[in-house]
């Protein structure tokens, strides 16, 4: 490559680093200092004059590949490199695929306050993410993972009940209306008990395994979590949602999430199938096949 080439791309490689630098210590701070104002529109009731939020929804974000401020990084699993982290063997072949896109953050104040030993498991979870991640293998999302996962969702919705349908995996939750009580089971989805509070719907999630993940950086939580989501429409299209984080095995302190969602527009929108189990049978049990189909080898082997 000629210098007259170089010169360029290395300027407009300075430039993109001072105005990173410029706003980088208002990172953390997008998500505790922006509350989504209320839009045009007048917000859609229910007879019973509670906000009407059926439809389809969807959120646009990097969170599920991190929630915390992040820069771009060459893949959702590294090693480290003569020159830096690389992508590690097991997802190599993915390329720019298996990248993770930078992202603002949505954890209001930046950082998730983690206890020390729950950190250094987030870490390793992060460093065996092809392994660890229940995205990976199909298993249900949690709360609230499911939903900002990068595909749409349905709520469904009248005066006496609220369902939510999501199109990853099939996954559905139902919000109680009246105080179900205790959960009678860890599940992958939780229990969740909803209330009003003015247009606010609040709902108390608790009774989740510890198996589910927030996103595909390893950030975790015990069987102790309770999630307490607020959902708020900020217009017909729109809704501003919070999520309050509560896990004292895990965490120093309580934490929150907040981002908008956007309803699908659409004239035909609607759920399209993705139950992904059939997807991943190879990859969780192909070597019990009667005659294994060959597999691809780590390009360090």
């Amino acid at each position: 490559m000629k210098l007259n080439e170089i010169r360029p791309r290395l300027v407009v490689g300075l430039s993109l680093v001072a105005v990173l630098v410029l706003f980088a210590p208002g990172w953390a701070q997008e998500a505790s200092t922006s509350g989504m104002p209320d839009l045009p529109g007048e917000i859609p009731r229910l007879a019973n004059g509670k906000p009407d939020l059926n439809g389809i929804w969807q959120v646009i974000n990097t969170a599920n590949y991190d929630l915390e401020p992040h820069m771009a990084r060459h893949a959702m699993q590294t090693i480290e490199g003569p020159h830096g982290p690389l992508p590690a063997p097991e997802v190599l072949a993915l390329g720019a695929v298996g990248a993770v896109p930078g992202g603002m953050g949505v954890v209001v104040g930046g950082k998730i306050p983690y206890k020390p030993e729950a950190l250094e498991e987030k870490k390793e979870n992060q460093a065996n993410w092809m392994d660890r991640d229940p995205e990976v293998k199909c298993y249900l999302p949690g709360v609230p993972r499911a939903t900002y996962m990068p595909f749409p969702f349905q709520i469904f919705q009248n005066e006496n009940a609220f369902v939510i349908s999501y199109e990853y995996a099939g996954a559905v939750r139902e919000i109680y209306l009246e105080d179900p009580g205790p959960a009678p089971i860890d599940t992958w989805m939780g229990w969740s008990y909803g209330k009003w509070d003015g247009d606010t719907l609040v709902v108390e999630v608790t009774g989740q395994h510890d198996q589910s993940w927030f996103d595909r950086s390893g950030n975790h939580h015990s069987e102790q979590l309770k999630v307490t989501e607020r959902y708020t429409p900020k217009g017909p299209n729109h809704i501003w949602y919070e999520a309050t984080i509560e896990d004292p095995a895990t965490f120093t302190e309580p934490w929150k999430i907040q981002m908008p969602i956007y309803r699908r527009l659409e004239p035909d929108a609607r759920l399209m199938d993705f139950r992904c189990v059939e997807f991943v049978e190879e990859l969780m049990y192909g070597e019990w096949r009667r005659n294994p189909l060959p597999r691809l080898k780590p390009q360090s082997e």
